[in-house]
């Protein structure tokens, strides 16, 4: 791999002299998530409204009857009935977004979102699906969600999918 152009310090603002750990920090950076269990989602949906082909591919979709989290961490259940799973497929590839509200078992309230594809070469829920859920809480015992990129794997043939906190 080819190190990375260095650049000379007053170019940087550093007034001519740069600091000390200057190469540490030209040095390439990698980095290798570490994955903290947040929860297991459990879904319950009603039947798909299919949309049909468009521009955008296959279009189906899916109100989400219930959705229950539950973790060490986070334990919450679907809030109202707006919630839903949009899914298109092109090229063999199922594109979720997801969107709900979730009422934790002490109260708070908070918006979930994620998206996510999987591979449907072989059939709708042949490969799992992998996604990337993000929070929005306002109630302080939560705020720490809105820091969270999370992860998951889930299986459409069960609605279930196992989540992770991206460290």
């Amino acid at each position: 791999m080819e190190k990375p152009q260095l650049l000379p310090a007053p170019v940087l603002g550093w007034g001519g002299r740069p600091p000390s750990n200057w190469r540490a920090m030209n040095e390439p950076m990698i980095y290798e998530p570490t994955l903290r269990p947040l929860c297991t989602v459990d879904l319950q949906v009603h039947s798909p409204a299919m949309i049909g082909e468009g521009p955008g591919g296959k279009r189906m979709i899916v109100d989400i009857a219930v959705m229950s989290l539950q973790g060490e961490r986070l334990r919450a259940e679907l809030e109202g009935h707006a919630a839903a799973d949009w899914l298109t497929i092109a090229q063999n590839i199922a594109t979720i977004d997801v969107r709900a509200t979730v009422r934790t078992d002490d109260g708070a309230l908070i918006y979930v979102r994620y998206s996510g594809r999987s591979d449907v070469t072989h059939g709708l829920g042949s490969a799992p699906v992998i996604v990337a859920p993000t929070f929005e809480a306002s109630d302080e015992r939560y705020l720490w969600l809105n820091a969270v990129q999370a992860i998951g794997k889930g299986d459409i043939a069960t609605l279930r999918y196992e989540w992770f906190e991206v460290l």
